[in-house]
């Protein structure tokens, strides 16, 4: 009988690093550590130290900022993206007077109220009634009544602002204002396209820097005789 095959000496050597089994973002650091480990090991086979041994003294790792980060808005409801050339509009129409005090509350109201994605508000004019005098009834003032939000939507209409969506429900201009993300904002802009035959002078379309409306910047949108009567002392 031959005898068993002497065992085989061990080479000497680094030792493979193991790749640490981890899931999600875990996982990409640990590809990264392997690759390092096995760099740093080689380094170690290759110095002229004789004992084959270095000490590591450190590894500095710079991390880039969490873009899963989110803002940090009041409130519970969310936010949403408004159009720069749309907020400085408002602004200068309620400083010429040409757009009543009802329609801007009305409008601002409904847009901070959309169902996130679509751009619809499910507020019935009771209901926006209502919310506008949440405040007005805690301090005794003067409220806003149905009627009077009743023409600021009609108002808002003939603007192009918003649009009757059938059932009580208001569509939102979303190229002015969306509670939602960019692919969300192009699926209701299709929608809103196909339901108006892709006529780009009606809804939304006819609002914007190049629209009919621009041209109207002596900004009279028919402001209550009441409103543009006041004397301004301001």
């Amino acid at each position: 009988m031959t005898s068993d095959p002497p065992a085989r000496r061990r080479q000497r050597g680094p030792r493979p690093i193991p790749v640490p089994s981890a899931a999600g973002d875990d996982a990409e650091y640990g590809d990264i550590l392997a690759v390092l480990g096995q760099q740093l090991g080689e380094k170690v086979a290759h110095a002229t130290d004789p004992s084959g041994r270095r000490r590591l003294k450190g590894v500095h790792f710079e991390y880039a900022a969490d873009p899963k980060a989110v803002h940090d808005m009041a409130g519970g409801a969310g936010y949403s993206l408004a159009s720069n050339w749309f907020t400085q509009l408002l602004a200068q129409l309620a400083v010429a007077n040409s757009i009543t005090k009802s329609q801007l509350c009305v409008f601002l109201f409904v847009a901070g109220g959309q169902v996130p994605g679509t751009g619809i508000t499910q507020y019935t004019q009771q209901e926006i009634t209502d919310g506008l005098n949440k405040v007005a009834a805690q301090k005794g003032g003067k409220m806003i009544t149905r009627s009077t939000v009743n023409r600021a939507v009609q108002a808002l209409c003939g603007y192009n602002w918003v649009e009757k969506a059938g059932n009580g429900r208001i569509q939102i201009n979303v190229r002015l204002w969306f509670h939602g993300n960019s692919t969300a904002q192009h699926e209701v802009l299709a929608e809103i396209a196909d339901k108006h035959e892709h006529d780009p002078s009606v809804f939304p379309y006819a609002v914007g820097p190049e629209g009919a409306h621009q041209e109207e910047l002596d900004l009279d949108f028919g402001a209550e005789d009441s409103f543009r009567g006041r004397k301004r002392t301001g």
